[in-house]
């Protein structure tokens, strides 16, 4: 009589051997850490790496041993930098390593975070009472994390559709709308917006961008223009979305003005506070924001300048029912119970697109237990100052020329030198930028401001000191110095 096939599974043929693997694997990380300001910033991968990370697909076992020794090897000595001290390009926060610790944790119980009674929903919800503390949301707001700002517009603006169309968009769709809508921000969006507007079937030429003024913030009386005078074309305004802290420079809008308007206008009012929402803890920076608490809608996240490891975005949404009503959607397999594992009130599976839900909210948890909130206003206070005293770095620097004003962290500026052409400009600070990077110093990035391209430096970096700034300002300098006395057509 032939037996059946033995069965087998993925857990290691020797629990020891694998404890002392992930010993290793901790303090590699923990030293990888600790000796990141030893490191470059930047680094290209090579093309050995390039082509151990291009085989193919593994029939045979390798081993957790080698799989450990080729991440070591191709992966870990190429990041993009953002952990690095003088990180500062686009607006990507660095980590901690409890958090990366946490993510062990959280990938160790590996729930599946949609909904059921067990103890990762209940962390979630603590975290999101957080938030909604932390931004001034009355009770009963509702809110959910998702991978980032990006998914956390959409979720916003989903939720703004649905609420204002006046008629049921989830059964009949926009198709159905008696008259086309419209939503309304500055010029200085980030395109996540536009993409969410695509998304949701609105069409991108619904996407009404109001100019700005000479400190990138709204036109508040452009975009009440741009309402009234859709209305009397027969468009249906829909939304309106206030920037708390734009992409380029950091620049904050009105927010109570346009909380006035959309409350007068009854449209719904979203905020996209990516990064520049945080700095509502820090007391001098908080009036700033006045208005913010008046969203319908809230976006940021936690993984910029709060650093929690990535991906960590959050919604907030002011009324619960407005934001069940957008997603619920209850399936017989997916039946709610009174008890079991199926129990539980909250079931995150109706607040978001997702099903299959990851336990963000332990990095967070963990986090704000370990820091508390008031360590992290001080380094969103810090970040600042590091801002304004490299505004003054650039500002004293005869070859050096601040583009765009400094209300929050991002600072950009360009070196001029004794150029006067504009185009000639642009190019040295193209090519000025890719040194910096390639010579491990820093990573900036870069922005257009008045069609004249900028090196762009966005502080969410805890580990950055002024020191790290000083050396920026001088090497710009220096490698500007070479690029603009090079003889023309040399390499």
């Amino acid at each position: 009589m032939t037996g059946p096939r033995d069965e087998e599974g993925l857990d290691p043929e020797s629990w020891d051997a694998m404890r002392a693997l992930g010993h290793r694997m901790v303090d590699d990380m923990m030293g990888y850490l600790e000796q990141v300001r030893d490191r470059p910033a930047w680094q290209p991968v090579p093309d050995s790496a390039k082509a151990a990370l291009d085989r193919p697909l593994p029939r045979l076992p390798e081993g957790a041993e080698q799989a450990y020794a080729d991440f070591v090897t191709h992966v870990l000595p190429y990041p993009l930098g953002n952990i690095h001290p003088r990180f500062w390009g686009w607006v990507i926060g660095t980590g901690t390593p409890l958090g990366a610790l946490a993510e062990m944790l959280g990938a160790t119980m590996n729930p599946n975070v949609g909904g059921g009674d067990h103890g990762a929903n209940y962390v979630e919800r603590q975290v999101l009472e957080w938030c909604r503390e932390l931004f001034g949301f009355p009770a009963g707001a509702s809110g959910i994390l998702v991978s980032g700002g990006s998914m956390a517009n959409l979720v916003g603006l989903a939720v703004a559709r649905n609420e204002v169309a006046g008629y049921d968009v989830r059964r009949l769709g926009v198709a159905a709308a008696p008259a086309p809508f419209t939503l309304y921000g500055s010029a200085e969006m980030h395109s996540s917006v536009q993409k969410a507007v695509e998304l949701l079937g609105f069409g991108s030429e619904a996407l009404r961008l109001a100019p700005v003024n000479a400190a990138f913030e709204v036109d508040v009386e452009a975009l009440e223009r741009m309402i009234a005078e859709d209305r009397a074309a027969g468009r249906r305004p829909l939304c309106i979305i206030g920037n708390a802290g734009t992409v380029n420079t950091g620049a904050i809008d009105d927010l109570a003005r346009l909380a006035d308007i959309a409350a007068r206008e009854r449209l719904w009012y979203h905020v996209d506070g990516a990064f520049g929402s945080l700095a509502v803890l820090d007391p001098e920076l908080a009036p700033r924001l006045a208005g913010m608490e008046r969203a319908d809608s809230l976006a940021f996240d936690l993984h910029k300048w709060l650093y929690v490891p990535y991906e960590a975005g959050c919604t907030l949404v002011r009324r619960a029912a407005a934001h069940r009503d957008t997603f619920s959607l209850t399936p017989g397999y997916l039946a709610h119970a009174e008890r079991g594992a199926a129990g539980g009130e909250l079931w995150f599976s109706d607040y978001g697109i997702q099903l299959s839900r990851g336990f963000r909210a332990l990095k967070v948890w963990m986090s704000f237990k370990e820091h508390g909130i008031d360590r992290y206003a001080r380094l969103v206070r810090q970040n600042v100052d590091q801002a304004r005293y490299l505004e003054r770095l650039v500002e004293n620097s005869p070859a050096l020329e601040l583009l765009a004003p400094v209300p929050l962290n991002i600072v950009c500026f360009r070196y001029r030198g004794a150029l006067r052409d504009e185009a000639a400009i642009d190019a040295l600070n193209r090519e000025l930028l890719m040194q910096v990077h390639e010579r491990g110093i820093a990573v900036p990035s870069n922005a257009t401001l008045h069609g004249r391209f900028a090196i762009r430096v966005a502080i969410t970096n805890h580990r950055s000191r002024r020191e790290d700034f000083d050396l920026l300002v001088r090497e710009v300098e220096a490698i500007g110095r070479e690029l603009e006395t090079r003889p023309a057509g040399a390499p």
